[in-house]
């Protein structure tokens, strides 16, 4: 099983960022997908999720309005848009998945089986 994040980088505030993640090695249109991030000092977090088919996203408070997640089940691929960057979006994002919904929970990392190896997003 692989997750190979990309897009990440460093952006001012107010600009946007493009995550994508790759997946291979599991039947990757059945697993509800995230997106979490993980700041120097802090725990990790979710920020955003969708479920196996896309009906449905969930989203923290601190990025509702500003940040999609949307995947494409051909492409094996889940994205995270985010615009209107603010330095406090600044941490290391992953994507994870989850077998098989999302959950009330899906906020919880310990409720994802696989994980990327995460991308750099720094806002300044």
């Amino acid at each position: 099983v692989q997750l190979v994040e990309s897009g990440g980088g460093s952006v001012q505030a107010g600009g946007s960022l493009r995550l994508s993640c790759v997946a291979s090695g599991y039947t990757y249109s059945s697993y509800c997908m995230g997106w979490f991030r993980q700041a120097p000092g802090k725990e990790r977090e979710g920020v955003a999720a969708i479920t196996a088919g896309g009906g449905a996203t969930f989203y923290a408070d601190s990025v509702k309005g500003r940040f999609t997640i949307f995947r494409d089940n051909a492409k094996n691929t889940v994205y995270l848009q985010m615009n209107t960057l603010k330095p406090e979006d600044t941490a290391m994002y992953y994507c994870a998945a989850r077998y098989p919904i999302c959950g009330g929970d899906w906020y919880e990392p310990k409720n994802f089986r696989y994980w990327g190896q995460g991308t750099q997003v720094t806002v300044s």
